[in-house]
């Protein structure tokens, strides 16, 4: 029966369907809505790793367990499939008012994403000066794992190892402290003093960088979750908190919008179709193209969109101009709520499932200093961002919970603010933030690999 249960698509499915159904509760005017699949994911995610790690290899399902926790449980391609889905659904939802938006924020939008960024990398470099341990990179990862930035984790793997070969490879003419540090790293149980040791062997120098990896890989999985959470909760939060009138927002945005289109752009010029499958799919490939394209920035490294940055910009893009030939980007609102409903569900469930064991497990025991400090960078980042967008750039609601979540490159969270607004519009101020968020999050990661 558990293996049945732990088939992928089986499991992404039953954890789908009692997410919605928690989702459901209400307590008072707050619901989870779909962010209660990431619960339901989190729970079977733990109970199925917890079972099958304890099956003792004289069992008859043993071999299977290895074969699926050798996958993460959930192969990284459903992971990818579904959040491209998800995204060029939105992506198309937002096109309508992107150039409006733009039009209206550009410059705060801009500002926005790089001070969400630095502000986090900020307190990430505090708790580090606080709370330091023996891996420091372990913040390296725990700083893109708070923002939920994915990107982020691969830009922080790449400025880390590249540090972590130029310290080796430079060992002696480190300072004792530097060298000492090394050593904790190469020996966790700390046995190994500078008097014994004065040079690194090509084993210590591998096995110290596949550590330094390991720290930032580490981090990432166990900030992931928390950061998630986080915001999820700000999203259904801070209008609660902050006595913010969703309605009277959404009236305040659709006057600011309809001062700025006098204009027919060719959005509003193009019929609308049922749903163009080709198009859609365009969008896709166009996106993924897109975020595979790396830029090389000297000495900051290589900078990607990645496949969701990627695909948003087609998405909205696309969707503005309306139609190209025979492929028309201007599709029932529906349908694509719909289909982006059914695929923010699943990439919930996943993310939930993969990452559910790690974050019930770090709970308690080291991992916890790892889970107090993610749960504090990113409350600090969302926070701030809040303050600053709200208060200081004066950004309507609706679109600066997108915004926010763009700063923090969270597309959970994004799916979040859709759901608690009950409206697509805060894709748009995602768009428009997201790829100055990414850039903040290469400096910084870059800059937190020399610091921490």
């Amino acid at each position: 029966m558990i293996m049945y249960i732990a088939n992928p698509v089986i499991l992404m499915t039953v954890t789908v369907f009692v997410g919605m159904i928690l989702g459901r509760i209400k307590i008072g005017r707050f619901s989870f809505g779909t962010s209660g699949v990431m619960l339901a994911g989190i729970f079977f995610g733990w109970s199925i790793i917890n079972y099958m790690s304890n099956l003792k290899p004289d069992s008859e399902l043993f071999d299977a367990a290895q074969d699926i926790l050798s996958n993460g449980i959930i192969d990284k391609y459903f992971f990818d499939i579904f959040l491209i889905f998800f995204i060029a659904s939105v992506g198309l939802l937002a096109a309508k008012d992107v150039g409006k938006v733009v039009k209206i924020y550009g410059s705060k939008f801009i500002l926005l994403g790089i001070m969400i960024t630095f502000i986090g990398a900020a307190s990430t470099y505090t708790v580090s000066l606080l709370y330091p341990m023996q891996n420091p990179y372990f913040y390296n990862g725990v700083y893109t794992g708070a923002l939920t930035s994915s990107p982020g984790l691969a830009a922080s793997l790449e400025s880390a190892k590249t540090h972590a070969t130029r310290l080796v490879e430079s060992y002696d003419l480190l300072s004792k402290k530097e060298t000492q540090r090394i050593l904790n790293i190469i020996d966790e149980d700390q046995r190994m003093t500078i008097d014994k040791i004065n040079s690194l062997s090509e084993a210590q120098k591998n096995y110290f960088v596949r550590n330094v990896e390991a720290g930032v890989g580490t981090g990432y999985a166990i900030g992931y979750p928390f950061g998630v959470i986080i915001v999820i909760f700000a999203m259904n939060f801070f209008p609660i908190i902050f006595k913010i009138n969703i309605d009277k927002e959404r009236l305040l945005l659709a006057g600011d919008l309809k001062g700025n289109g006098a204009e027919k752009d060719s959005y509003h010029k193009t019929k609308e179709v049922y749903f163009d499958l080709c198009a859609f799919v365009l969008v896709c490939i166009i996106g993924y193209g897109l975020g595979v394209l790396k830029l090389s920035i000297r000495s900051l490294g290589e900078i990607s969109l990645g496949s969701t940055g990627g695909v948003l910009i087609a998405a909205l893009i696309l969707g503005h101009i309306g139609k190209i030939g025979p492929f028309c980007f201007r599709m029932n609102s529906k349908v694509l709520s719909v289909l982006r409903k059914i695929t923010l569900a699943y990439f919930f469930a996943i993310v939930g499932i993969k990452y559910g064991y790690q974050a019930i497990n770090s709970l308690s025991g080291p991992g916890l200093t790892l889970v107090i400090a993610s749960v504090f960078i990113g409350s600090i980042a969302i926070i701030s961002g809040f303050i600053i967008g709200r208060y200081i750039f004066k950004i309507n609601w609706i679109m600066l919970s997108g915004a926010i979540c763009g700063g923090m490159t969270s597309t959970p969270g994004l799916g979040s603010a859709i759901d608690a607004i009950s409206s697509d519009e805060p894709a748009a101020g995602y768009g428009a933030v997201y790829p100055f968020a990414l850039l903040g999050m290469v400096i910084f990661s870059n800059l937190l690999s020399q610091l921490v």
